[in-house]
């Protein structure tokens, strides 16, 4: 290890913060916790095309979402583009670097050519043996140049953490562009100058970025500067094993924060997708995350995003919940459904708490409780048709008239307790001569319009006699209908 550990992060601000780029700044995130190191933010904007204020402000609202914070000042790429102009004078005049003056549609035609002759496709440094006088009669007529990095003769070694050792020809390489015809400079060199500015020690990113590190290598070497300690990680894959897109669930943080996702999940999930905490754990702390890393047990295959297996872990950190905390979190939620919301409110604490302790291990998503808890404050308008084709039979009206008669017998007794419900549907399923389950599963179905649901007698005792009353008798009248 060097003396401190300094990572970065560097989304573009050209998009929204996706499960690739959070999964990154986790990983950055939790290296330099665990190396008590610093974890800086560098936003790379210098497409002024694509980059937008709502892409930059969404990037940063997610990343506070997901609790990561960056210990020193935000840094804005384009603001450093003078220091980057200076280091491609300093590579001019160190001989490392070149102006090309070929066209895009001579650069073109070349590479065509050495696609019909098998040949690899590297510029041939055709401008490379210009002399001064002939540059500078090239630039009395204006005509446009970039500025190409002379690569080496030998090969480049890279040592990354994750991967191992690597050599690369350098032959194999073309004198890649470092400064635009517009003055602007690549990302190969913004990025180099950056992370040399920022002090950065060790570069952890994608596996998709392992073609543009011997690059950077050879700029570093170039320039005289220490070189970061890289690791690459693997890509993430949807479950077909094809690279993560959009159809396999690869929407921005945003989405899934809207959708009823804890941010403690996301990470958490984030955390186990190319790493592993050992002993098959899925569920693991912040704290003992940072604890436990070590980046040189990132695994080198290529891992896979499973929104299945992600639903699963945030129903753990739902069901884990104090009801306190997790009513707030719902609250928010229920301006999808106004309604709703109302009813919540109408009802107060002390139901919403009743309801929540009943119905969190089943929740996915907090958005779930729309639908899952819904049946607490509204009477069912509908009643799922394969429920009915199963559970509501010939004698079921009998059967749920039956039951709403024994309910308003039993309305004055003053005990309403699950037990003494489940006591009496049990005692009028003995007297009907019919098995417990012909009556639990009908009477589910007319108190939630689900053919399932939390535990029944739990249930009608949050819902009190005079509800389930109205909900046996409004079935029966339904039932009389079909």
């Amino acid at each position: 290890m060097k003396n401190e550990v300094r990572v970065r992060f560097a989304p573009s601000p050209t998009g929204h913060l996706h499960i690739g780029g959070a999964r990154t700044a986790i990983f950055n995130w939790i290296f330099a916790r665990h190396n008590d190191g610093k974890f800086l933010l560098r936003v790379e904007d210098t497409d002024k095309k694509r980059s937008t204020k709502e892409y930059f402000d969404a990037i940063l609202s997610s990343l506070k979402w997901l609790g990561i914070e960056w210990d020193e000042d935000l840094t804005i790429q384009s603001e450093n583009i003078h220091l980057h102009r200076e280091v491609v004078k300093r590579l001019l005049e160190s001989g490392s670097a070149y102006k090309c003056f070929c066209t895009p549609e001579s650069l073109d035609w070349k590479r065509k050519e050495a696609q019909k002759a098998k040949l690899p496709e590297i510029y041939d440094r055709e401008c490379l043996g210009f002399s001064d006088d002939e540059i500078k009669n090239l630039e009395s007529k204006n005509i446009p140049f970039v500025i190409r990095f002379k690569v080496p003769v030998g090969e480049t070694v890279l040592n990354d953490l994750i991967h191992g050792k690597t050599v690369v020809q350098n032959s194999e390489i073309d004198d890649f562009v470092i400064l635009r015809a517009d003055d602007t400079p690549t990302y190969q060199l913004a990025v180099v100058v950056d992370d040399h500015n920022m002090g950065i020690t060790h570069i952890i990113r994608g596996n998709d970025h392992l073609s543009n590190t011997p690059k950077q290598i050879m700029l570093y070497n170039a320039l005289g500067w220490a070189i970061p300690d890289f690791a690459h990680m693997p890509m993430i894959l949807g479950t077909d094993k094809a690279r993560l897109s959009k159809r396999h669930g690869a929407v921005s943080l945003e989405h899934y924060q809207e959708q009823g996702y804890l941010s403690d999940a996301i990470f958490n999930y984030l955390t186990l997708l190319g790493w592993s905490p050992g002993e098959d754990r899925e569920i693991i702390s912040r704290d003992e995350t940072v604890e436990r890393f070590e980046i040189c047990n990132t695994s080198k295959k290529s891992a896979v995003f499973d929104e299945i297996k992600l639903q699963w872990i945030n129903n753990q950190y739902i069901a884990g919940m104090k009801l306190t905390e997790l009513a707030g979190m719902v609250r928010r939620k229920l301006v999808q459904d106004i309604e709703l919301g109302r009813l919540v409110e109408e009802k107060g604490d002390e139901y919403l708490f009743r309801v929540l302790e009943l119905q969190k291990s089943r929740l996915k998503l907090l958005t779930d409780f729309i639908p899952f808890a819904g049946y607490f404050y509204r009477d069912p308008v509908t009643y799922d048709p394969p429920a009915i084709k199963k559970h509501w039979l010939k004698n079921t009206p009998e059967v749920l008239q039956r039951l709403g008669r024994v309910r308003l017998a039993m309305k004055d007794c003053g005990d309403y307790s699950e037990e003494r419900i489940e006591k009496d549907m049990r005692g009028l399923a003995e007297e009907m001569d019919i098995s417990a389950a012909k009556l639990i599963h009908p009477t589910r179905l007319a108190l939630t319009g689900y053919g399932v649901s939390p535990g029944l007698f739990e249930m009608m005792h949050i819902l009190g006699q005079d509800t389930v009353i109205r909900r046996l008798e409004n079935a029966v009248a339904y039932l009389q209908t079909l």
